[in-house]
Formats: C-alpha cells, sequence, structure tokens
C-alpha cells in the first residue's frame, strides 16, 4: 500500500499515495472456484490488489485445482482454505461471490464497497473418471480466467477505490 502518483493541482506537483484495492473471492468450501480466481487475480494484476479467498464451509484446495492451475504456470500449491469468519473484522473495497451458495449465506461485512456474483459450476461436483473431473476443472479455470481477465479491463480508468 505505498505506491503513489504524482497529480497536477493548481499548477504544482504532488505526490498523492494510492491504497490498493482489496478483493476476497468467496465460495462455499473454499477449495476449487474461489482458489483459482484468488490464483488469476494475484497472476494477471500484480501487486495491484490485495487479495484473498474464503469459504463459508472450507474444506481443503483440491488437488484438481491446482493441477488445473499449474498447467497454465501459476502455483496455488501454497493455498489454504480459510474460513469466511477470519476475515469478518476486516475491510474489503470488493466482495465476489463464486457461487450461489456462498451468495446466499454470505456475511455482512460493512467495509465492503462492491459485491459481485459470478455464478460458476463447482468443478468439484464433476463426476466420471479423472480424465472427465479434470476436463471440468479445466473448463470452470478458463471461465474465472475470463471473468478476471474482463473485471481487470473494467478497472482501467477507474478510481482506485
Amino acid at each position: 500500500m505505498n505506491a503513489a502518483r504524482t497529480t497536477v493541482t493548481g499548477g504544482f506537483l504532488r505526490t498523492v499515495p494510492m491504497v490498493k484495492r482489496t478483493v476476497m473471492f468467496l465460495c462455499s468450501g473454499n477449495s476449487a472456484r474461489s482458489q483459482m480466481a484468488e490464483g488469476w487475480l494475484r497472476h494477471l494484476a500484480g501487486d495491484r490488489y490485495e487479495v484473498v479467498s474464503a469459504g463459508t464451509e472450507p474444506t481443503s484446495v483440491n488437488p484438481l485445482a491446482i493441477a488445473a492451475m499449474k498447467e497454465r504456470g501459476i502455483d496455488i500449491s501454497a493455498h489454504t482454505s480459510k474460513p469466511v469468519g477470519q476475515f469478518i473484522r476486516e475491510t474489503f473495497h470488493i466482495l465476489i461471490t463464486v457461487c450461489d451458495n456462498a451468495k446466499e449465506k454470505c456475511p455482512v461485512f460493512p467495509g465492503v464497497l462492491k459485491r459481485i456474483h459470478w455464478p460458476l459450476e463447482d468443478p468439484a461436483a464433476a463426476v466420471g473418471d479423472d480424465a472427465q473431473k479434470q476436463a471440468v476443472f479445466r473448463h470452470v479455470r478458463d471461465e474465472i480466467e475470463a471473468r478476471v481477465r474482463a473485471w481487470l479491463e473494467e478497472q482501467v480508468g477507474r478510481d482506485p477505490l
């Protein structure tokens, strides 16, 4: 949060500190969709955002999500599933729910400036053999990438808060 920008005000140059926007991705288990979304935002936006993911009923990070992201050069193997309650006293500029269950059970975050909902398929519910399950994870991974890229495009030129 130590970044700054230089602006011209009344003919004078001045440096204004910039605050990073904070983003939370929320799903029910914090095992796949929210983990992949966190990984994509970190990868695509670098350090422009503070980003976390959490779950309303956290489990553990799904190995198929880790494998799907690794195929794209993004390592989420050190991620852990976290309960949303861990962050209840924190302020988030943007809260993105990535499943309907999390949208319904999302606690109130008084400091959230904007809520967004992305109704993504649950890859952990995929049935079939390993190849079929991995194909679903890849599909959801790619959909998340497209949504994160589109969201980042929308942020260009917007006020940082």
